[in-house]
């Protein structure tokens, strides 16, 4: 949620920052429902102590014998007075905070503008690409040849964008998360969670899915969510929370199952494993201090480089434009990896810097050693990586002519030092 305090001292910063997004400014709209807001709290208060002093005026006169009949009138119409105002000034915060809900982080100042992907910037490409002796195929004909991999059977039991993994697939998934999981424990520090995969409003809503994104989340018939991303849980655990300065930051990683309808998505990847309704991923969140968040970006980034590097699987990094952001961040890098059965680069992981855009919904603070005043974290979350597209990756990286795929070295020992995998049947 963005500061309305910021909004307040430069009314035309934020109207600028929202164009960069690509949408109409609506400061004086905002500003026009919290002026009316302050000015129904300013009445509330001007009576709420008027009626303290003519109680305080009461007292004296029945002391003294006086007549208090006036007085007693005037608090009579302050009581009268006093419940329309608090409606109103509920109904005005409720509004107030319903438009904010829907408006986007505003973008950092290095965020190229620009309406889509087609803006973004390329920060750097690493690795080489593989030069085939053959035609190199997609993942979804290797895994069919392979016998490994059947639409067929998880459309049969629930419908498209699901896939049945088998043998030697299905290990190399858990293998490929088991491998993602150790590199951010062991040397980036990330504390592995294993959090709820069933969420009530309030924790999306935190994030900044919801109301915006309830459209691309699935929910169950007594009010859950389930979760689209690890990032929703584990960013909720700072929620509501006043957190030691001396403890930040928080770094956690989680392998999870994720659920989106993917309601924007007709017509697209609707063949193979690229966009699915239910897919596998490791991710990474970060509960950060204001001044370090940079910092903590670039780290997080190259976590989730680190796993390409290891798996030697060709990549790039993009600095996504104004208008190919998600919701909540201010500014995101996506790691592309280079497919080359669709001769293209997809992406396998973005890391964002949320600022304190979820902290506010959340009311996730620190507090100094010393500090009087509470301040709001910075959160920030990655893919570290996608594991189904990681498996993907693979497959079309390491296709051999045969139909068999290379088991890259790195993963070797989490396969059981297996090398190659060969056909089903």
């Amino acid at each position: 949620m963005i500061d309305l305090k910021q909004l307040r001292d430069d009314p035309d910063a934020f109207d600028r920052a929202l164009r960069r997004r690509g949408l109409e400014a609506s400061s004086s709209r905002l500003l026009g429902f919290d002026a009316k807001r302050r000015q129904v709290q300013t009445e509330l208060q001007t009576l709420q102590a008027r009626r303290n002093e003519a109680s305080k005026e009461i007292g004296r006169l029945k002391r003294e014998g006086g007549n208090a009949d006036a007085l007693v009138a005037e608090i009579a119409r302050i009581k009268d007075r006093v419940p329309a105002l608090e409606a109103e000034d509920k109904a005005l915060g409720e509004e107030l905070e319903r438009l904010l809900a829907i408006i986007p982080n505003l973008p950092a100042a290095d965020v190229p503008e620009g309406k889509d992907e087609e803006a973004n910037a390329c920060i750097r490409t690493v690795g080489e690409r593989r030069n085939f002796s053959f035609t190199p195929k997609e993942h979804f004909d290797i895994g069919e040849a392979l016998g490994l991999m059947d639409f067929e059977e998880a459309a049969k039991l629930s419908g498209a964008r699901f896939v049945v993994l088998r043998g030697a697939l299905a290990r190399m998934e858990r293998a490929i998360a088991a491998f993602m999981l150790d590199i951010h424990t062991s040397e980036f520090g990330y504390t592995e969670m294993a959090p709820p995969l069933l969420v009530r409003d309030h924790v999306p809503y935190g994030t900044g899915n919801l109301p915006k994104a309830a459209e691309d989340m699935f929910r169950t018939t007594n009010g859950f969510w389930l979760i689209p991303t690890a990032e929703v849980p584990l960013t909720n655990l700072a929620a509501d929370r006043i957190l030691d300065e001396k403890d930040l930051p928080q770094r956690f990683t989680a392998y999870t199952p994720c659920f989106r309808s993917e309601a924007g998505a007709a017509g697209k990847d609707t063949r193979g494993m690229l966009r699915q309704h239910q897919f596998n991923k490791v991710e990474l969140v970060s509960i950060a201090h204001p001044d370090k968040s940079e910092e903590e970006h670039q780290r997080m980034t190259k976590a989730a480089e680190t796993v390409l590097q290891r798996l030697g699987l060709p990549y790039r990094v993009m600095l996504l434009c104004t208008g190919d952001m998600g919701f909540a961040a201010k500014k995101t890098y996506d790691l592309e990896v280079w497919l080359p059965g669709q001769g293209r680069y997809r992406e396998i992981s973005s890391c964002s810097n949320c600022g304190d855009f979820q902290a506010r919904r959340m009311k996730a603070r620190f507090k100094g050693q010393g500090d009087k005043q509470t301040r709001f974290v910075h959160t920030l979350n990655g893919s570290g990586l996608a594991v189904g597209r990681t498996l993907i990756a693979i497959l079309e990286n390491y296709q051999q002519e045969d139909g068999s795929v290379a088991v890259p070295p790195a993963l070797r020992p989490y396969l059981g030092g297996m090398e190659t995998i060969r056909s089903n049947g």
